[in-house]
């Protein structure tokens, strides 16, 4: 999985403060999907490297782009407060299956199993990007410097990167797509995969309901 991010600020001086939940905003947008198929002996550049002995690949990227806004607290000319106020998050997922001309069933549907996956994880990515964001909601920082737009505009970056890189991290299917290559030995076994889709997917709602302490090819 390449989880890429791109982050942008706003600087306000007269926003309203919202309570977390009214303060953040989440676009999720559509999956965008494709297929494209290869000439096994000439790969187009563009396209991932496989293992030694993998015929096809499914490339799932989680992107997010976090626009945050914050109001500004006056100082003594050389520092402000800076209040984050707004967090606005757009989603999506980026996959493409790409697979030989000469692909069979089995290798097809191999990789149609890496993009259910892919696809249960971005089923609630809403859900986590909202709890992330807002536990920034209302965060302060002095900033300081004889330029305070420019000192505020990058702590408010940074916050948007933070955010980001927090949501790639509790958005990792990478643990639950190599256990599925473990089961169908990369399609090699015979396991169908639809069944190896299942029980990794019953493996994880197992994993999420037991007490505390109890990713693609």
């Amino acid at each position: 999985m390449i989880a890429l991010g791109w982050v942008a600020w706003r600087r306000a001086t007269a926003l309203r403060r919202d309570d977390g939940a009214a303060a953040v905003t989440i676009d999720k947008q559509a999956e965008n999907f494709a297929q494209r198929t290869f000439d096994a002996a000439n790969p187009p550049a563009d396209m991932p490297a496989m293992n030694p002995g993998e015929e096809a690949v499914t490339d799932s990227n989680f992107v997010s782009g976090v626009n945050v806004s914050g109001r500004t607290h006056p100082g003594d000319g050389t520092h402000e407060t800076v209040t984050i106020t707004q967090i606005h998050v757009t989603l999506q997922l980026e996959l493409t299956i790409w697979v030989p001309s000469d692909v069979t069933q089995h290798v097809l549907g191999h990789e149609q199993g890496h993009r259910e996956i892919s696809e249960y994880y971005y089923r609630d990515a809403d859900k986590v990007a909202r709890r992330i964001a807002t536990g920034y909601i209302g965060r302060e920082e002095v900033v300081s410097g004889a330029d305070l737009a420019a000192a505020s505009g990058e702590w408010l970056q940074q916050m948007g990167k933070e955010i980001s890189d927090e949501y790639n991290r509790e958005l990792n299917p990478d643990p639950a797509q190599q256990r599925y290559d473990l089961i169908t030995n990369y399609s090699r076994n015979g396991v169908v995969a639809a069944d190896a889709v299942k029980q990794v997917l019953n493996d994880l709602a197992g994993a999420t309901s037991a007490p505390a302490g109890s990713s693609n090819n």
